[in-house]
């Protein structure tokens, strides 16, 4: 055969492997982020999916499986999750600002650092004390009495009266007294509230009570101080039925109220004084 001859040949078998049709099944796509988030738009349908950082700002995912999902820092601002299920999620620092979450499932989820903000969550499903460490300031239908924790509420308390909303911070640590009655601490930073709106009684009788469980607790000092700040709360002149600012120094000075006014963990309290 000859050289043309030859080389007419390859180029027909070269030509013959391009164009033959490929008969494999297409392999198929690595899981990643990027999919895990179009498998979710498409199918509502995600458990256990990787959806770190995910932005989902407005999506509609009435009634979505997200179970035991990676959620972490994901955006989910103004979204509509009615109906859908968080169970055993990872949903720490994700941001539900302002999100319908009505009837949502949460039990189980990891909420720590979670922005819930603003959101709706009537007849949503929570663990008991799942919020301590979630933001969920002005979240329409909670009812903080009957399904937030002790410390739920009085962390609440505090993020309010940090805020100088001491109306609605003396109403979240008298629900939290009312969970914990035995609590000096609470009793203690609903008299800076009290004292803050010029209810000086009320403020002074809350503090007396405090002192009285700091003393049964075995914290003498503390007691003391205390009972000091409640006896010249009622004996400071003028004070009369508006506040001056002085609620924080009626309890011994700033630093002592950024220590009453702090965070509490999220933990089972037993009934004493702290």
């Amino acid at each position: 055969m000859g050289a043309e001859s030859c080389g007419t040949s390859l180029r027909r078998a070269v030509l013959g492997l391009i164009f033959t049709p490929i008969l494999w099944v297409a392999l198929p796509v690595s899981a990643g982020p990027a999919n895990d988030v179009m498998r979710l738009l498409e199918q509502r349908r995600c458990g256990g999916c990787q959806l770190q950082d995910a932005d989902l700002v407005h999506a509609d995912l009435r009634g979505a499986d997200l179970r035991k999902a990676q959620l972490q820092r994901a955006n989910l601002s103004r979204a509509r999750l009615d109906g859908a299920n968080f169970q055993g999620a990872d949903l720490r620092f994700i941001s539900l600002q302002g999100a319908s979450l009505r009837g949502a499932n949460l039990k189980g989820a990891w909420l720590d650092g979670a922005d819930l903000r603003q959101a709706d969550l009537t007849d949503a499903q929570l663990d008991a004390g799942a919020l301590s460490r979630a933001h969920w300031e002005q979240a329409i239908g909670l009812n903080p009495a009957a399904r937030l924790s002790y410390a739920e509420l009085h962390n609440a308390g505090v993020e309010a009266a940090r805020q100088n909303r001491y109306p609605e911070a003396e109403q979240f640590f008298s629900e939290a007294i009312r969970k914990q009655p035995l609590a000096a601490v609470s009793w203690l930073a609903r008299a800076i509230c009290r004292s803050e709106q010029g209810k000086i009684i009320l403020a002074a009788n809350d503090l007396g009570f405090a002192s009285h469980l700091y003393e049964q607790g075995g914290e003498l000092e503390m007691a003391a101080t205390v009972k000091r700040s409640s006896e010249q709360l009622l004996a400071e002149p003028g004070r009369g039925q508006t506040g001056n600012g002085k609620g924080i120094e009626a309890v011994g000075g700033a630093l002592a109220a950024f220590k009453i006014l702090a965070p509490i963990a999220a933990k089972a309290f037993m009934p004493v004084a702290f």
